[in-house]
């Protein structure tokens, strides 16, 4: 069995996440960071390479957590279902990781990194994210029999975007409020079962 490593990378990813939450970006530098988390100036920059590693590590491992769960509850067979699960799991992720919601909602990558993402972080997040998107193409398929723009946009509104207001809402309170288990689901499937895309005079 290989031995432990030294100075444990989820300790200085929260680190990083705990400066960068608490103080804003500028606050979290390679000394910053070595400093909270315990770890050497030098095992940071042969880990991550620079500051802009590190950072891009913490937020990609917050959009990591949170996608695990929401691509588990997306298999649901029933695309309603999948779509309601969908946002049990968002508030999950942000009752059990109220740390990395924060991160993901208050800070988007360009606020976090020097000059911005490179080509390989939007490379990265796409591949990260591409599974999600075809979730929501399956939902809407499902529903509507169709993924055009406006049914996709129809699945976002209820499993992203009534999920990410919520708890961008109540980010900053000690806990979710247990309503919120209720609520946001009933409100999910609402939304998901009233649109009806042959009301509509185009599809555009």
């Amino acid at each position: 069995m290989a031995p432990p490593r030294k100075h444990d990378t989820d300790v200085i990813l929260d680190a990083a996440r705990t400066l960068v939450l608490a103080d804003g970006p500028r606050a979290a530098s390679v000394a910053a960071i070595a400093e909270a988390s315990g770890a050497p100036v030098g095992t940071l920059y042969h880990r991550f390479g620079n500051r802009n590693g590190v950072l891009t590590a913490a937020w990609l491992r917050a959009l990591e957590r949170f996608q695990a769960g929401a691509l588990a509850a997306a298999e649901h067979p029933d695309p309603v279902e999948a779509g309601v699960e969908m946002v049990r799991a968002a508030l999950t992720f942000g009752r059990e990781l109220p740390d990395d919601a924060r991160l993901l909602l208050n800070l988007r990558p360009s606020d976090l990194l020097d000059g911005g993402p490179d080509e390989d972080f939007r490379a990265r997040l796409a591949t990260m994210n591409a599974p999600l998107f075809e979730h929501l193409r399956r939902i809407a398929i499902g529903l509507f029999g169709r993924a055009d723009a406006r049914e996709i946009d129809a699945v976002s509104r209820a499993v992203v975007d009534l999920p990410y207001a919520a708890l961008r809402h109540h980010a900053h309170a000690p806990t979710l409020p247990d309503w919120l288990d209720t609520d946001l689901p009933a409100a999910a499937r609402t939304l998901l079962t009233s649109y009806h895309p042959h009301a509509s005079s185009n599809g555009t």
